[in-house]
């Protein structure tokens, strides 16, 4: 067996040992392969943001986006993802950890993490669409290895990621160790996340997606990372990232629309739920509904292509299914526990473990000292 140097992870000796993998590098890269959920990056208002201005923020995080991207990159050279000795899958874990006790201790950024639950059943189409896509990137990937083309395996292997029921209790057990809360979503994380940020429970809802503010979140902050890089696996490189803040009402104002419209824009362009028209994208699907003002509206040969099931994508977006019942304390931090899941059963080094261990007691010290001058300061007050 070998051990992975930077992530102190076990590797079996058929896996390719990646002397020069800068861990820091890799897990501040997010994926970018084909766009999920509704593409509206022509038309977006964002303003970019440092993770000093989001120190003391609270957010909601997809977790299956956030788990993907450490799927994703966090691999050896030929593309193979890290595991520990008895096989289990373990980048997701790596990734987790170690980036979110540094935005927890050194932005001090609370983040409460949302699981996806049942999708509605009109993403099926979809779910098809991607398993396909990861199939033929895992084809790819397989003749790439036979030719030694490393650089294009990697490539195509970033585009394979598949996050299974037992990699998602792992990363449930990890953070209830680590006491970071978790809600589990009834259907879309990205619907729950939303539903909490318009309830002023956290600041924002963080996806890398845009369904967050179709959803109605009043804030979306896209990439949540750290000295980002975005990997481009059809060019072969990264280019840098920022945090993106999106405002929900400043967007809708700038284009003088609604939600509504909005969400009948991204019908046009194409949703997680349905296919959009052809040749329509979000520059054009803007126009016609500012012209039009709904779907309802549109004229005779708009109408002959417009999506059948659109009411009902419609109706995704305006009433997801969400739950009010979730607990976004934080703690105790079960150090043992963690230290037995992280090193017994997941290979993890003892040294790394530390690491995190230290970082989460740092945390708490600093929530306790948060908590202490708040209410000395109420006391000073009376």
């Amino acid at each position: 067996m070998l051990v992975h140097y930077t992530t102190g992870l076990y590797i079996g000796y058929t896996l390719y040992h990646r002397k020069n993998l800068n861990i820091s590098f890799i897990l501040n890269m997010c994926r970018t392969g084909s766009i999920l959920g509704v593409n509206l990056t022509p038309i977006m208002v964002r303003k970019i943001q440092t993770l000093d201005d989001l120190r003391g923020k609270s957010l909601a995080v997809d977790a299956n986006n956030y788990l993907y991207q450490f799927l994703s990159l966090i691999r050896t050279r030929d593309g193979t993802p890290l595991k520990d000795s008895r096989g289990n899958i373990t980048s997701h874990l790596a990734g987790l950890m170690f980036r979110s006790t540094r935005l927890l201790r050194d932005f001090r950024i609370d983040l409460v993490f949302v699981f996806d639950g049942k999708p509605p059943t009109m993403k099926g189409e979809e779910i098809k669409k991607r398993r396909a896509q990861r199939e033929k990137a895992f084809r790819e990937w397989q003749e790439a290895l036979k030719t030694r083309d490393y650089a294009k395996a990697f490539s195509k292997a970033v585009m394979t990621s598949r996050l299974t029921r037992s990699m998602i209790e792992d990363a449930k057990t990890l953070l209830h160790l680590l006491g970071i809360p978790y809600v589990q979503a009834p259907s879309e994380a990205e619907a729950q996340a939303a539903y909490m940020a318009k309830q002023g429970d956290v600041w924002a809802a963080s996806s890398k997606d845009y369904d967050g503010i179709l959803f109605g979140a009043p804030k979306l902050l896209r990439f949540l990372t750290i000295q980002g890089k975005e990997y481009l696996p059809s060019k072969g490189v990264a280019r840098p990232l920022k945090p993106e803040l999106i405002i929900l009402q400043q967007f809708l104002s700038h284009h003088g629309i609604s939600r509504s419209q909005l969400i009948d824009l991204a019908i046009l362009v194409g949703t997680d739920f349905n296919e959009g028209i052809k040749g329509i994208g979000p520059k054009t699907a803007l126009k016609i509904i500012k012209k039009h003002r709904k779907i309802e509206n549109l004229p005779g040969e708009l109408a002959q292509k417009i999506p059948p099931k659109y009411a009902k994508v419609r109706e995704i977006y305006l009433n997801p299914e969400t739950t009010s019942e979730y607990n976004l304390l934080y703690g105790p931090l079960r150090e043992e526990e963690l230290s037995h899941f992280l090193i017994d059963q997941r290979d993890f080094a003892q040294k790394r473990v530390e690491t995190i261990v230290q970082r989460m007691k740092d945390v708490y010290r600093l929530k306790k000292q948060t908590k202490l001058e708040g209410w000395f300061g109420n006391l000073h007050n009376l």
